[in-house]
């Protein structure tokens, strides 16, 4: 669960972030779609993980999602960054803006179904209106804890509502963005923790440097700035991370 409060105008940073829904989609409950509810966080869970194991072409080191549940979010249209923390990483965001209250499900879809922009391992230059962040985040490998949360956003004339999922580990490193999972047989990475073509054994740590396999080499993990800032390459070993 995920607990927002929407205030202000929403922020210019965000647009390449935002979508506003055009096509018609149903109408449903606001109060169905509360991240409190046990129902609504299965639903998003499942609708994640239906998508990441059916990637094309297939990963190897796709982790399962797993929900987790947060006290409350200061993160809104407001914020000035997309930038979650939580103990031992960092979190990225998805976000979408609709008129009127439509479901989780149909949420997701709308974020993945930016792959139709996407290609596994080619560089793709895009127009500014045309955007895959939400794509590549959803199945980004390395994230595996997911938390949403969905807010009203009342306006002079009407109300529009506000949904966030935040990613942890985060996703969208840029230098990986061509390849947000590796790709192969399902599971090839993790042959003795898979469930359903999902791994099942991330790395509870998160590395600050992109070169922390060079710095591991170079220094070992007795050092000092080595133990802090890559964790990840000093504690997991067979873990996906």
């Amino acid at each position: 669960m995920l607990i927002l409060k929407c205030c202000g105008s929403l922020s210019i940073q965000y647009k390449l972030q935002i979508h506003i829904a055009i096509a018609p989609v149903p109408y449903v409950p606001y109060n169905t779609l509360l991240t409190e509810l046990a129902t609504v966080q299965e639903e998003i869970v499942t609708v994640h993980n239906t998508l990441r194991r059916g990637v094309v072409p297939s990963a190897s080191n796709m982790l399962k999602m797993v929900r987790w549940a947060t006290e409350g979010s200061d993160n809104s249209s407001g914020s000035r960054t997309t930038k979650t923390t939580l103990r031992n990483t960092f979190c990225g965001e998805n976000m979408h803006l609709t008129t009127y209250p439509i479901s989780w499900s149909n949420v997701i879809k709308i974020w993945y179904n930016e792959s139709k922009y996407f290609k596994y391992g080619e560089w793709t230059s895009l127009d500014d209106d045309i955007i895959i962040k939400h794509y590549t985040q959803i199945v980004w490998a390395t994230s595996y804890l997911i938390g949403c949360g969905i807010s009203p956003c009342p306006k002079r004339l009407s109300t529009q509502y506000l949904y966030i999922c935040h990613y942890c580990h985060e996703g969208n490193d840029p230098a990986k963005r061509n390849e947000p999972y590796n790709a192969g047989s399902p599971c090839g990475d993790c042959p003795n923790d898979c469930e359903n073509k999902l791994c099942t054994n991330p790395c509870l740590y998160y590395d600050e440097y992109s070169n922390c396999q060079t710095q591991k080499r170079s220094f070992g993990c007795r050092s000092q700035s080595v133990q802090q800032f890559c964790k990840a390459s000093c504690l997991c070993d067979k873990e996906i991370k």
